[in-house]
């Protein structure tokens, strides 16, 4: 499952972020909230009634808030990495 980012057409930081982020080989999924009323009420289920973008999710469900691309690049090498087992 490809990373999702969760924006509206206004962010600044969702723009930024997307293109560091496209600059280092991340490929995400962007999901615009004012678009989406569903992805909407995600968004505000894990920001505790809040629209906040961008909301990162990623493949084993966890989330991330306004992270830095070097916080979302070191998450999405945990998930990578060998589960031990």
């Amino acid at each position: 499952m490809p990373l999702t980012m969760y924006t509206t057409q206004w962010c600044g930081f969702c723009k930024r972020l997307k293109a560091q982020l496209g600059r280092a080989g991340v490929e995400i999924t962007e999901v615009d909230i004012e678009r989406d009323v569903s992805a909407a009420e995600f968004v505000m289920g894990v920001n505790g009634g809040n629209q906040t973008v961008p909301t990162l999710l990623f493949s084993d469900g966890s989330t991330m808030v306004n992270p830095s691309a070097a916080q979302v690049q070191a998450r999405l090498a945990e998930l990578a990495a060998p589960q031990p087992g």
